[in-house]
């Protein structure tokens, strides 16, 4: 079978259940940029099942709480126990080094015996009498009995499914690392992951590598992005979203990178992912904002999810029953990413809120119990793979149900 684009963890997962798998990658060379990503319980759980969790706790950091602050004033809002949330998963939230990440995949393929390509540029997909092939930007075609499209939030597998276009959020990111040596570091706790939420504004950072380096990262609305502007997201906007914001965030501007930021874009949920021999996976099927930290997480779940119904359809030949298989991974899949995607989208909002809204939320976080689970349970527990498997929604707090006295009391206690 074929898998396209950076689909590791789903090629390493059908190839333990003893299939033969083509990964079609389009960069010359395996690699990830960017900085640091989170694990939480979801993700470790399938680490652990993949025999790859030791090693990825090894290149990381096991945090001890996620930490949210305002960014105004830097007044800690509400915390999770990271140590008690792993007691009551099974599995530890981990931060990682994206690069990290990625190649304890690529190890863990090599070893399985993926076969590897690069420079291989997927422009077209369809379906033949007995599977699926592929046609590369060189000319070249590939043809297996499955195809995965993994091939991301502009897939041209995407296009067989249905007519549309990333969504644009209006914000960016920008990143970087610290190495430990700096001052910076050392007013820092490395083992807290903290974000500071603020107007239309945020700043995350934790440790990587045991401690070696403190990531960073800062999001913010880009006026040129509302205006309609080309050249949106440039440095100039990142320190002018930032000006209002406590020192402690206004201090780590300086060490992101000024030379490349990534725009915030996501995709309108959809719920039919398989065409024939041809199946997405990752963000080509689910490309989310990444307020609750899900994304990468949700590709490596969909990987597991098929590779787990796979060996449910397989018979003693080896043959797979394709068509039951894949009707098991649509069915449960889809919806569980449709809920990642909106509750993604609906948690930016929160955390960019600005008068009276701003403090109606702030005042809701304050009065939040450490020990709550109930806005995670829906998402930390074992992945589905089945509907009846899906855990209930958590129930949204309005913020109407704070009243402007009680969130005015609650902003001068900051």
């Amino acid at each position: 079978m074929i898998v396209v684009g950076g689909g590791l963890g789903a090629a390493f997962s059908l190839t333990r259940q003893g299939l033969a798998v083509r990964l079609l990658e389009s960069a010359p060379a395996f690699g990830e940029v960017g900085a640091g990503i989170q694990l939480a319980p979801n993700c470790t759980r399938i680490l652990d099942d993949y025999g790859l969790l030791d090693e990825a706790k090894g290149l990381g950091v096991v945090p001890d709480a996620m930490v949210m602050r305002d960014a105004v004033d830097g007044a800690e809002l509400t915390r999770l126990d990271l140590r008690d949330l792993e007691t009551r998963y099974g599995y530890p939230y981990l931060v990682i080094h994206r690069s990290d990440l990625h190649g304890l995949l690529l190890r863990a393929c090599e070893r399985a015996g993926v076969e590897l390509i690069n420079d291989a540029q997927v422009t077209s997909y369809e379906n033949t009498d007995g599977g699926a092939r592929v046609t590369l930007a060189s000319g070249a075609i590939h043809e297996a009995g499955m195809v995965i499209a993994a091939d991301g939030l502009h897939s041209a597998a995407r296009e067989l499914f249905v007519d549309d276009e990333p969504v644009s959020s209006a914000y960016v990111a920008y990143r970087g690392t610290v190495p430990a040596e700096q001052p910076r570091v050392g007013s820092v706790d490395l083992s807290e992951v903290v974000v500071y939420v603020g107007p239309r504004c945020h700043f995350v950072h934790y440790g990587l590598r045991g401690g070696e380096l403190l990531n960073q990262v800062a999001v913010f609305e880009s006026p040129k992005a509302l205006a309609g502007r080309d050249d949106w997201g440039t440095p100039d906007e990142l320190d002018a979203a930032f000006a209002d914001t406590c020192d402690f965030v206004r201090d780590g501007l300086p060490f992101m990178w000024r030379d490349k930021w990534w725009r915030m874009f996501d995709r309108n949920p959809i719920m039919t992912w398989v065409h024939g021999r041809i199946a997405l996976l990752g963000d080509s099927a689910h490309p989310p904002l990444q307020y609750i930290a899900q994304g990468a997480i949700m590709a490596i779940e969909d990987g597991w999810v098929l590779g787990e119904h796979v060996a449910r359809h397989r018979a003693a030949d080896g043959t797979v029953d394709w068509t039951a298989a894949l009707a098991a991974y649509e069915a449960v899949r889809p919806e569980h990413c449709r809920r990642v995607l909106t509750t993604s989208r609906k948690w930016g909002e929160l955390w960019h809120l600005d008068g009276l809204a701003r403090e109606q939320r702030n005042a809701l976080l304050r009065a939040r119990d450490t020990y709550d689970y109930s806005f995670t349970d829906w998402l930390y527990g074992p992945t589905a793979l089945s509907p009846d498997q899906e855990p209930e929604m958590f129930m949204p707090i309005p913020l109407s149900s704070v009243a402007p006295g009680e969130a005015a009391l609650a902003g001068g206690a900051a």
